[in-house]
């Protein structure tokens, strides 16, 4: 029988996590890496769960989790956001899966998530899929600052079994989490040697919203809905507005 650790980066995830950390103890081992920069507890709940808590200087998401996988000595992890939990239905197919010696090298996860209490039902979110669960030594992120994905060296599979996720409650924690995303966003771009012209700025940006709000049924949740999509089309403009101010700053310097 094939054993798994689950594999969670702390922050300040206030009430969160412990939500995340119960969904998983059925789990061999549970491995928690906190940022130094945690200051409201979220370290000492983390301990209360398991005894396999290492505080880690946090570079980007990322880097953390390739810093923290070549530690793992199951043959398998799952990888979960400290504001994710596991339904039970998915904790019944990862075990058919680990003790399968056939099952794929990786499967991408379905999540469902909540924006503001309500859980999204559209705007593209009802087919969020992630790459959480693979084989240990087969799994290795993407060096990105933001939004990087997990490349399995091996054969991918799908699971519908949900696991969810809690976003957003209130306009604080979006900004709080947009500055910090739409500057590594811009970042990435930037080292790309992509440039911000004209349709980045606008048409982009209203591209982004039609897509979530009529194309992909954004409509369907209601207000949520609608402020999720014009969240989501502010995102587009204000990343490339930043890689817009980078390259004018550089340009400003050399000149």
């Amino acid at each position: 029988m094939s054993a798994i650790t689950v594999l969670t980066l702390v922050p300040n995830a206030g009430d969160r996590l412990r939500r995340c950390l119960e969904s998983v103890q059925w789990a061999d081992d549970v491995f928690c890496v906190v940022d130094p920069g945690t200051t409201d507890g979220s370290a000492d709940v983390a301990r209360e769960y398991t005894d396999h808590v290492v505080v880690h200087e946090y570079i980007n998401a990322a880097a953390q989790r390739n810093w923290a996988i070549p530690q793992i000595e199951t043959e398998w992890t799952l990888v979960l956001d400290a504001d994710e939990w596991v339904s039970p239905e998915l904790v019944e197919r990862i075990g058919q899966i680990i003790d399968d010696s056939s099952a794929h090298d990786g499967y991408a996860i379905r999540r469902l998530s909540y924006f503001f209490g309500q859980l999204i039902t559209s705007c593209g979110w009802q087919r969020d899929y992630n790459v959480r669960l693979f084989r240990t030594k087969k799994g290795q992120y993407l060096e990105r600052r933001v939004h990087s994905k997990i490349v399995v060296d091996g054969s991918m599979g799908r699971l519908e079994e949900p696991m969810y996720h809690d976003t957003y409650r209130d306009f604080d924690e979006y900004f709080a989490t947009f500055q910090r995303f739409t500057t590594w966003g811009a970042e990435d771009l930037y080292d790309q040697g992509i440039r911000a012209g004209v349709f980045d700025l606008t048409l982009r940006p209203a591209s982004r919203f039609l897509k979530m709000y009529l194309l992909r049924h954004g409509y369907r949740d209601g207000l949520h809905g609608a402020v999720l999509c014009g969240l989501g089309a502010f995102s587009v403009f204000t990343k490339y507005a930043k890689l817009w101010n980078l390259h004018r700053q550089v340009t400003t310097r050399t000149e």
